[in-house]
């Protein structure tokens, strides 16, 4: 059965008429489809561009297929409909086109220094088999391998790039002459600085960037994945680390205070950036509307370029088109306009994945 939409079609800013047939938009009218929507806004699918259904909340592994699922659905039911797992320790690859599941885009785990990451997330290697190792996690994923740049060193007492300079720049040519796109995770201004200069195509959260950097990355067109709602838990983590690590629970708390200014520079200066919530883990899944929200009221992001950063232009960028003639019938519908109130967003009056209603 083709369906039928009718609304403002974002971004646009048209009334237009859609139809789906299958997985595919057309706006050639097909007789008979089914009207589901003839009023509101329409947008192509939310993404959430960091996201983990391989990671349980609490940071353990999944164990099973059904719970990635689980996780899927939750930020499905949110109007989420394309996913970039940025690392995950569980192999699901058959969910790549499971009819009723967001879109993926997988890296595979996590490549990670010894003991200086989470437990049982990532891959842990010296230095000497970071590349062949990202080698291995390219095949693993389907277009994405995630680099851990710096966690806390307890020698040190503070964040600390996660290999040297020559290693960490050596990884991300391993992950282009796979042929995919590397994604670091970055907190501190010395691995950050490494990696956007060694061309990586994605910085994750990216607390200690500063203005040259910005800059640089404009320049190169590197993405940046604020996550501002995990920079939200800085204060818990300073709290817990501080008896025994009080510099770096104090350099954790200057980060997470400057960041709103950080993202604000980086969007000022033209830098793409894309909506990811970082749930798994710490962060509860179903939460893109609340990262929406505080990059326009915290980093000053217009609301139709946090539309954008949410929809069509992460779409783009992760390589799921968007509501073209021939694309992909993945949308979400809203009765009110989100580019007057954004809070709009938290509230999908209908929500299409694969030519499928879901709601």
């Amino acid at each position: 059965m083709a369906l039928h939409v009718r609304g403002v079609l974002l971004p646009d800013d048209e009334v237009r008429d859609l139809w789906l047939v299958g997985d595919r938009i057309t706006f050639d009218p097909v007789p008979g489809a089914e009207t589901i929507a003839d009023r509101g806004f329409v947008l192509p699918g939310l993404v959430d561009a960091h996201c983990h259904i391989g990671i349980a909340r609490g940071g353990a592994p999944i164990t099973s297929l059904d719970q990635a699922r689980e996780l899927a659905r939750t930020d499905r039911d949110a109007g989420v409909l394309a996913i970039r797992d940025a690392g995950s320790p569980y192999p699901y690859p058959q969910l790549d086109d499971e009819p009723d599941l967001p879109r993926l885009a997988r890296a595979g785990r996590h490549v990670a220094p010894p003991k200086r990451y989470l437990r049982d997330i990532g891959v842990e290697v010296g230095a000497a088999e970071v590349a062949a190792t990202v080698a291995e996690q390219a095949a693993a994923g389907n277009g994405w391998v995630k680099l851990v740049g710096d966690w806390i060193d307890r020698g040190a007492g503070d964040l600390a790039p996660a290999w040297d300079a020559d290693t960490m720049t050596a990884a991300v040519a391993a992950a282009h002459a796979a042929g995919v796109r590397a994604a670091v995770h970055t907190f501190s201004e010395s691995a950050v600085e490494i990696m956007v200069r060694a061309g990586v195509d994605s910085v994750e959260h990216g607390t200690g960037l500063s203005l040259d950097l910005i800059d640089l990355m404009a320049r190169q067109g590197t993405a940046l994945i604020p996550t501002m709602i995990n920079i939200r838990t800085f204060g818990g983590i300073a709290d817990q680390a501080r008896p025994k690590f009080p510099g770096y629970a104090d350099h954790m708390l200057a980060l997470r205070d400057r960041f709103p200014e950080v993202v604000r520079a980086a969007y000022e200066a033209g830098v793409p950036i894309f909506v990811g919530t970082d749930a798994g883990g710490g962060i509860d899944h179903g939460l893109a509307a609340e990262e929406m929200l505080l990059l326009h009221e915290k980093a000053g992001m217009s609301r139709t370029d946090v539309l954008a950063a949410a929809s069509w232009r992460a779409r783009e960028w992760l390589g799921f088109p968007a509501l073209t003639e021939g694309g992909l019938a993945d949308l979400v519908v809203y009765s009110d306009d989100p580019r007057r109130d954004l809070r709009v967003v938290r509230e999908p009056a209908r929500i299409v994945l694969r030519g499928r209603l879901i709601r």
